[in-house]
């Protein structure tokens, strides 16, 4: 009898403008998993060749999760229906992580709680702005503690915000993206993050646009990031004259642009559209949920 567990895991946007390695947002974009027996050590379909290996990144989480709850890795099949693109800032590596610990968990009937959900995913991430999100959907702040412990705190979006998301059709390696940065902030832009942070949150949870704008003056990583983006000045100019707010999604290539009306919105879109042909210009609405999981023999949903 076959056994099989899908996973759906929404992509976030990180680093949200002054928010940078704490703020991050789930959006209704997903990749989904299917974790299935084997009669093979491993098989992954759905995915680059190259990515096809004990390496990737999905069964390296879902090996994780084996060990921490002390039971052995199985056969496994990993079919990856990963529509999102790979190095773009939208959170693909978060999806893997957190679609195969929670696999893990479901296999082995011992689901891990969030908190260990999000202590796991954040030590293969490096930090949780990315994962949090794809764990629980919506805005999150998080951040771990002196004790090494997880603290999360949910935002509401309001409901009036519109989000386009500009990817383009190249990479930004997150590495390279980190290495540009400088290792160093003084006090003035250091209490400039923390003000325009408040800035950001309140005009996030208020629909309040002209804070939104304010609040994503950004200071520690925008500046130098945005060098590794050549359309991205022309693509803010757009932003502005459409009165929307931008950010670097993630650490790029992805722009994130934020509207207070459809109107406003729909018209940025089509120019977008004709102006970054060989871009994806995706309206993207906030996921409330998280991670979603359901399991099967047969082709019959056990239990979600």
């Amino acid at each position: 009898m076959t056994f099989s567990i899908t996973i759906a895991v929404p992509a976030t946007s990180a680093n949200v403008a002054v928010g940078f390695d704490t703020l991050g947002l789930a959006l209704n974009y997903r990749a989904t998993f299917i974790f299935s027996q084997s009669s093979q050590h491993l098989e992954i379909s759905g995915t680059e060749a190259k990515y096809q290996t004990s390496n990737n990144l999905a069964y390296r989480a879902f090996a994780k999760g084996c060990e921490y709850l002390e039971q052995p890795v199985p056969n496994i099949k990993i079919d990856m229906d990963k529509t999102l693109p790979i190095s773009r800032g939208i959170g693909s590596s978060a999806t893997c992580i957190v679609a195969g610990l929670v696999a893990a968990g479901k296999w082995y009937k011992q689901a891990f709680n969030n908190q260990e959900l999000i202590k796991l995913a954040t030590e293969m991430e490096g930090h949780p702005d990315n994962v949090v999100p794809a764990i629980l959907g919506g805005l999150q702040l998080s951040f771990i503690d002196d004790n090494n412990q997880p603290q999360v705190v949910s935002y509401h979006v309001a409901d009036n915000l519109r989000l386009i998301a500009m990817i383009p059709n190249y990479k930004v390696n997150t590495d390279e993206a980190r290495k540009i940065l400088p290792t160093s902030l003084n006090y003035a832009d250091a209490i400039h993050q923390v003000s325009h942070f408040g800035i950001l949150i309140h005009g996030l949870e208020s629909g309040n646009l002209a804070e939104i704008k304010l609040g994503m003056e950004d200071r520690m990583h925008e500046p130098y990031r945005s060098t590794l983006i050549p359309e991205f000045n022309q693509a803010k100019q757009i932003v502005n004259s459409h009165n929307g707010a931008l950010y670097i999604s993630g650490s790029g290539p992805t722009l994130m642009a934020i509207f207070d009306s459809h109107i406003h919105s729909k018209a940025f879109s089509n120019i977008a559209s004709d102006t970054f042909s060989s871009w994806q210009i995706r309206p993207v609405e906030i996921d409330a949920t998280g991670v979603q999981s359901e399991d099967s023999k047969l082709g019959k949903v056990l239990y979600r």
